[in-house]
């Protein structure tokens, strides 16, 4: 039985006259953490929509654990078991850390329709849990996010998408406003889900950060993926050649496992 759990085909993204993505293949196995790269307008936004279901491809196909999808808004890629961790975070500023967890997805004590009870004592015992299961640190899990550093919100993020992703995370440049500190705690988040076998798309303009955390390169130029490398059988200088279009030949190696 195959491990890939995401097969994308042909994914192509009009907007308009402008071709934004063109014939985009791409694969990812069970487990597998895999970095999205490229310049700014190179595509990997436009991509990660489409997968999302912010927006809806031109044309194409994404196969998620061998069915053929159409996601038709985020909450359908949700119920998937697909979550993103974007760069605006989508957090509640004036709610604690289990209401952000559980946002939208809130457990009921009593359902008495418009009049229903919250289970906070059982949303609070499983965010203390998944804050273990990702080895994400917070204090105080009853602070207001608005009282918290932005390293902090990052990783109440993170462990929200780690919580409710039951089949793929996705994570949108999530140190790109933090800290040297911080930074390093959002990637020993990643790492424990590398051990926990969770696979993972990140988004990245960290060749420091990429190189250290993924298994592949994906390489995005101009709406089209331009090299597709294994981390142990390339360098920065490679990776930013195809960035840059120094190299303009594809390159791609097979996904079957390292």
């Amino acid at each position: 039985m195959s491990d890939t759990i995401l097969k994308i085909e042909g994914l192509t993204k009009y907007y308009g006259g402008v071709h934004a993505l063109e014939n985009v293949d791409f694969e990812l196995r069970q487990g597998e953490h895999v970095a999205i790269m490229g310049d700014n307008g190179a595509g990997k936004s436009t991509f990660v929509r489409q997968l999302t279901g912010v927006e809806q491809p031109t044309r194409g196909k994404i196969i998620f654990h061998g069915v053929e999808k159409i996601f038709r808004s985020p909450i359908d890629a949700r119920e998937a078991g697909i979550e993103t961790v974007f760069q605006n975070l989508a957090l509640a500023d004036d709610l604690d850390v289990p209401s952000n967890l559980f946002l939208g997805r809130e457990k009921i004590l009593f359902n008495l329709g418009p009049f229903s009870i919250l289970d906070f004592k059982g949303m609070k015992a499983a965010t203390e849990a998944a804050l273990k299961r990702t080895a994400v640190k917070i204090p105080d899990i009853s602070n207001m996010i608005r009282n918290m550093s932005g390293g902090q919100r990052q990783c109440v993020a993170i462990a929200r998408t780690a919580t409710f992703a039951s089949k793929l995370i996705i994570m949108d440049e999530p140190t790109a406003a933090l800290g040297v500190q911080e930074t390093l705690q959002v990637e020993n988040i990643i790492r424990t889900l590398k051990a926990n076998g969770e696979p993972l798309i990140l988004i990245s303009h960290n060749m420091r950060q990429v190189f250290d955390l993924v298994d592949r390169i994906i390489v995005f130029r101009r709406g089209r993926i331009v090299a597709n490398l294994r981390k142990k059988e390339t360098s920065g200088e490679d990776v930013v050649s195809y960035i840059t279009g120094a190299k303009t030949g594809a390159e791609f190696v097979e996904t079957t496992p390292l």
